[in-house]
């Protein structure tokens, strides 16, 4: 049970980690997604998927499907800023000539690892930066990644590697835009979501780096039903355990968390009021980062210098009602 396969999708091999309770489903060759988690214990899918028939969707918007990587998350004003003297310029992609969701998109990974073991099985891969000559045209700093995923049981542990390979120092940011199902049944999920503060955002969506009290939104602390919930909202963890609590009425749910050391931010997102899925976003950096007059501690800016190994970690859990 515990192994990896392979698979297909679209003619794109996918790698398939496998334990009793969960088939995670990786797909290297177009963004290192994880496209799927079938939860072989409660017969569902937990990620929203592409079908076969959304591949041209896929190619355009890849991070509206599983857990796709964004660096760096959320908006830049413009696409601009200048950092350690050097100018970058992201691609204008949505309103208001800003940029959105990074420079990852669909490269194409490699495999350079797979373990098997009794307790689980783990696969790594890997992509150099200056290998894509669209990413490193915007961002001029290359960057090793390198993302090991481990399953064990019902367990997923996702670790990123940035090395950094440059001369300069460079700003990183990294964030996930997780899409849970919810399966049209909103009113029997519950979100606890331990957060101090929400970000103040301009007409253009883009934090001014204020913050205000969570108003409505305090309810995420003792747990939230998200029954009408409509949010594209940037919380701001402060001194709480970084840990997300899905849970259904049933006892079944899930638990997904991240290294408190350089995950600050959540960010909330329904598309809309939540009926099929809903976003639960763990980001290290304050979308716009680099343009906000504010220290780097509470930007969550990650200054990288030449030869600097970054590591940092997530988990995600299922959980299981107990029937004993």
């Amino acid at each position: 049970m515990k192994k990896v396969t392979k698979g297909q999708w679209n003619g794109y091999d996918t790698y398939i980690l496998h334990s009793r309770e969960l088939e995670v489903t990786l797909l290297p060759r177009l963004g290192n997604n994880v496209i799927r988690i079938w939860d072989n214990v409660q017969q569902r899918d937990v990620l929203r998927h592409p079908e076969e028939t959304e591949l041209d969707f896929y190619l355009q918007k890849p991070y509206h499907f599983g857990i796709p990587l964004l660096t760096p998350p959320g908006r830049i004003r413009r696409g601009h800023f200048t950092y350690a003297g050097q100018e970058y310029q992201f691609d204008r992609n949505t309103a208001n000539d800003n940029h959105i969701h990074g420079l990852h998109r669909t490269q194409s990974w490699c495999v350079s690892d797979i373990e098997e073991d009794d307790e689980g099985c783990a696969i790594t891969t890997e992509f150099v930066t200056s290998d894509d000559p669209n990413w490193i045209r915007q961002y001029p700093e290359p960057l090793k990644l390198e993302m090991t995923l481990r399953l064990q049981g019902a367990s997923l542990k996702q670790t990123f590697k940035i090395t950094h390979l440059g001369h300069n120092p460079a700003p990183f940011g990294l964030g996930l835009h997780t899409w849970f199902k919810i399966d049209g049944e909103p009113q029997r999920w519950n979100l606890q979501l331990p957060v101090s503060n929400l970000f103040v955002s301009d007409e253009e969506n883009i934090p001014t780096g204020e913050t205000a009290p969570l108003g409505a939104w305090e309810a995420l602390n003792p747990g939230m039903n998200l029954q009408g919930v409509n949010c594209d909202t940037m919380l701001r963890i402060g001194d709480k355990p970084v840990e997300a609590l899905m849970m259904r009425d049933d006892g079944y749910g899930l638990r997904y968390s991240a290294d408190p050391e350089h995950f600050k931010f959540w960010v909330i997102y329904s598309k809309g009021e939540a009926d099929q899925f809903f976003c639960i976003e763990p980001y290290t950096w304050l979308p716009d980062a680099p343009n906000l007059d504010l220290p780097a501690n509470e930007t969550g800016l990650i200054e990288l210098n030449p030869q600097q190994t970054l590591e940092l970690h997530l988990s995600l859990e299922m959980i299981y009602p107990d029937h004993g």
